[in-house]
């Protein structure tokens, strides 16, 4: 999933307060009188103040493309299973339990009695298949889409090469009974079937509102929205907060410890941090890089540096010259110092990216397949015609108006020079850093990925022909190829082996280029409890819970 995820256009005529300026004016007013702050009243009522960094585009899980989206969506709706934070293993959601077919391809998932919508009614495994088919209709376009391919027939009923639902591998043979058939052998389902891709949704919410086929639509607004997750949605206060509360309907409501969660999507550098030393929240979403020494250095105990699978990398547009010449692109990647590059700016807490896939990925353990070598740049350089960097152009390089991403433009900047290469630096807004990057219109650009399952694929499978979150314009048969293998392939030894070979292929073309692994480094009150460390990211609210006043 990109990281995070851009701001939401609203309609005309609603008013916003900028979310900078949104948490000065919270903080200025912390500080009158000594009253009683929101951390403190949280703590009271039993509310949870998140940062989220960025503003949801929707809350529909079928249409989420970005990391912060998925947080809010998570708490909203529930899969077949949902994820244990520490190991990323699937555990029972909607479904109390499952069996395999002894050759992997069949799995029936028996659904919970007691699963219940927010509005009462019980979720049924005609809710999964429904949600399924709209996942997967081409109308609708989910960015997602390409997770649900695992099934039997999904791909090309996503790809218009038939229009009959019937031949994809989702069978409700009763309500309480969903069986899946695979495509080849998943060994990660029960992790795979726990991301937003897979919520069921509400069928007679999305015809009221004509969402089936149709995004942006007013269904996942409050007062409409009906989920089957812990909370429900309570308030969403465009560049404000977002906030659900406690869902009684829920098949596990007595075990949900918070009354309410909100999320503030404070997007400025610095804002987050100062938001939270001011008693706004109980946990950010990131530190500013020129903070992280600081913490790390005082052994401040709201520092929290927790394992992440994510990369940071180059994202490169191969159909615009001169990047569309594999030697240019080596080069660029030649000339990069990971290790110089974690230390300015991120004080060693993300680790120098040797592979696109991050440690921990499951059983696959990625071999270095990127170096440092400007010398070999230029010689590279020279043979594309480009001997010293005479001849090229100015190479467009685009960031997010983060704490971290310009920093790492301007080191990025500097190297290149030193083979000759001149880099323009574009810091945007998030939107219009995602948008650019979706729509073809970015030359180079930095953006990160976290995994959405604890296997390589979730990397790897970023970049085949076509794939919805292709965003170098790069197709590659050979690499097609390799994945397409892999994904038939039982055995792990032999599936390990192809993987790798793509992923040597992948670095060796360079559309992309690792840069630094990732860590989330934020700051966590004390009085927050049973927030575990989550390597995918998401974590069940509905666990946490906030200590007395």
């Amino acid at each position: 999933m990109p990281w995070p995820g851009p701001p939401r256009d609203f309609a005309p005529g609603m008013r916003t307060i900028p979310a900078f300026w949104a948490a000065v004016l919270l903080i200025l007013l912390a500080g009158c009188g000594g009253r009683e702050t929101p951390a403190e009243a949280g703590r009271r009522t039993g509310t949870l103040l998140v940062g989220n960094q960025a503003e949801p585009a929707d809350l529909d899980p079928h249409t989420v493309d970005a990391f912060t989206e998925m947080i809010v969506v998570s708490a909203l709706f529930e899969g077949l299973t949902v994820l244990e934070e520490r190991t990323s293993r699937g555990l029972p959601g909607a479904a109390a339990r499952w069996e395999t077919s002894p050759d992997g391809r069949t799995w029936t998932f028996h659904l919970r009695p007691e699963a219940r919508w927010s509005n009462g009614e019980p979720v049924t495994a005609g809710d999964f298949a429904y949600a399924f088919r709209r996942v997967l209709s081409p109308a609708l376009g989910s960015p997602s889409a390409h997770l649900l391919w695992v099934l039997r027939g999904a791909r090309d009923f996503h790809e218009g090469r038939t229009a009959d639902f019937g031949r994809v591998g989702v069978e409700a043979t009763d309500d309480r009974t969903l069986r899946l058939q695979l495509a080849h052998p998943v060994p990660y389902l029960p992790t795979l079937v726990a991301h937003p891709a897979w919520y069921p949704v509400h069928r007679a919410t999305l015809e009221r509102f004509e969402a089936g086929a149709r995004r942006g639509t007013a269904w996942t607004r409050p007062g409409n929205l009906v989920g089957n997750g812990a909370f429900t949605l309570a308030e969403w206060r465009p560049q404000a907060r977002i906030a659900v509360a406690r869902n009684p309907t829920y098949w596990d409501a007595a075990g949900t410890r918070l009354q309410r969660v909100e999320f503030l999507p404070l997007e400025q550098p610095g804002a987050e941090e100062h938001a939270f030393r001011a008693g706004q929240l109980h946990v950010t979403f990131d530190l500013p890089a020129s903070r992280l020494g600081a913490y790390r250095e005082g052994a401040d105990p709201r520092l929290r540096v927790d394992p992440l699978l994510n990369t940071w990398y180059l994202n490169l547009n191969v159909r615009r010259a001169p990047l569309d010449r594999p030697a240019v692109r080596r080069a660029l990647a030649l000339a990069i110092d990971r290790a110089a590059l974690s230390r300015a700016v991120y004080s060693g807490a993300r680790a120098p990216a040797a592979s696109f896939v991050p440690p921990g990925c499951g059983e696959y353990t990625p071999e270095a397949g990127t170096r440092t070598d400007p010398e070999e740049a230029r010689r590279l350089l020279a043979e594309a015609g480009f001997p010293e960097g005479r001849g090229l152009p100015p190479i467009p390089l685009l960031a997010r108006n983060d704490g971290h991403l310009p920093k790492v433009a301007e080191a990025i900047q500097e190297m290149w020079r030193r083979i000759g290469v001149t880099a323009t630096i574009e810091v945007v807004e998030q939107k219009t850093w995602l948008e650019q990057q979706q729509q073809g219109a970015h030359t180079a650009a930095l953006l990160g990925w976290v995994a959405d399952y604890a296997d390589p694929l979730t990397f790897l499978g970023l970049f085949v022909t076509g794939g919805g979150n292709n965003w170098t314009g790069w197709a590659d048969a050979t690499y097609d190829g390799l994945l397409a293998e892999a994904r038939e392939t039982a055995d792990p030894a032999a599936r390990v082996a192809l993987l790798r070979r793509a992923e040597a292929r992948l670095l060796a073309e360079a559309p992309v280029t690792p840069l630094v692994h990732g860590a989330q480094t934020y700051l966590l009150d004390p009085a927050v409890r049973g927030w575990e460390p989550a390597p995918l990211g998401l974590h069940r609210f509905q666990k946490v819970e906030l200590a007395p006043p």
